[in-house]
């Protein structure tokens, strides 16, 4: 198969707003599932006193460096995944009715990650939404000089969920225009890292501190839990733009795989997005998804048909910015 070189295009709206309006007029009984889950709080004051709590017990102890990071991997990353979907979720006022509460809330979530990203990403993630796809709007699109420079060989792609973070925190400068980056919250976001960051280094040493920074890269990097990119919008199913996760780390990660649901159902808390599709299954059962981030992972990692190339562009604004593929350039079908 030939070897990806530019992103696919699409000149179709993003596929979830036609999807959403049609299945409401099948199941209305989705409309109540509609709502807001306060008990995420108690989420993240768990994950926040694990994570503090490790960092404690790691400086204690004094564990040795190779014990930091086997730590991190295998709980850490978790916990800081989970916390990772609880900022998602205040972005989408899913706590409280109160939006200032949601913004504490992912301010509280975003201590044990180490860089202040919480407010940036609730400017940036809903644009995500309206506008998936749309490269100078959409921050979940990858560059294309980050497409052609990662490429599609296991050692590029490696470096590319291992740095994943800051690929991340760049592809915001991109939407300038379009929301405002610095403002009262984020300098608040900021001044609340440094000071908690500042009392962890204080307190519990080099190897605490390392321990978050590590839990951090390794939950959105180079970890079965970093597959998650790929699971979303990655074309690993012919045209289907976005795939679930129907897999067991649902329950440790507040059920962030199902993400055709939650992309049709945005307004729905992740306790109940099962219900969607038990609701509406003939519509979720039908589209591809994935089972196992391990698989995938490898997949990714190790299958040439798939790279950072391989997600699907659009531009729905009347000014084209990013170049339709050639006819060699397609993805492959993958099953879990």
């Amino acid at each position: 198969m030939a070897k990806l070189t530019s992103f696919r295009w699409s000149d179709n709206p993003e596929p979830h707003k036609a999807r959403t309006k049609e299945i409401i007029q099948k199941h209305p009984e989705i409309r109540t599932l509609i709502g807001r889950n306060p008990w995420t709080l108690l989420v993240i004051l768990l994950c926040v006193g694990i994570q503090v709590g490790l960092s404690a017990t790691i400086f204690t102890y004094n564990l040795p460096w190779w014990a930091v990071f086997v730590v991190a991997y295998l709980v850490g990353a978790f916990a800081c995944h989970t916390l990772y979907v609880c900022v998602h979720e205040c972005s989408h006022n899913l706590l409280f009715k109160n939006r200032k509460l949601n913004v504490i809330a992912s301010l509280i979530a975003n201590l044990p990650q180490v860089f202040p990203s919480s407010i940036s990403f609730t400017k940036y993630h809903l644009k995500h939404h309206s506008f998936q796809g749309v490269e100078e709007v959409d921050a979940d699109m990858p560059f294309r000089w980050e497409a052609k420079l990662i490429n599609n060989a296991p050692v590029g792609k490696a470096i590319w969920l291992l740095f994943y973070p800051v690929f991340q925190a760049l592809r915001p400068l991109r939407l300038t225009k379009e929301i405002k980056i610095f403002d009262a919250w984020t300098v608040l976001n900021w001044v609340i890292q440094i000071v908690f960051m500042a009392a962890i280094i204080y307190f519990f040493g080099a190897k605490g501190s390392v321990y978050l920074v590590a839990s951090f890269f390794f939950s959105i990097g180079l970890h079965p839990l970093g597959a998650r990119w790929v699971q979303e919008h990655f074309l690993t199913h012919g045209d289907q733009e976005t795939k679930s996760y129907y897999g067991p780390l649902n329950t440790v990660n507040l059920n962030v795989g199902y993400h055709n649901e939650h992309h049709d159902f945005p307004s729905v808390p992740w306790n109940k997005l099962p219900k969607i599709r038990s609701f509406a299954g003939n519509y979720y059962n039908t589209l591809g998804y994935h089972t196992s981030y391990t698989v995938l992972l490898f997949q990714f990692l190790f299958k040439k048909e798939i790279s950072v190339y391989s997600r699907m562009a659009r531009d729905n604004r009347g000014k084209k910015k990013v170049e339709k593929p050639s006819a060699a350039n397609t993805t492959v079908q993958t099953e879990d």
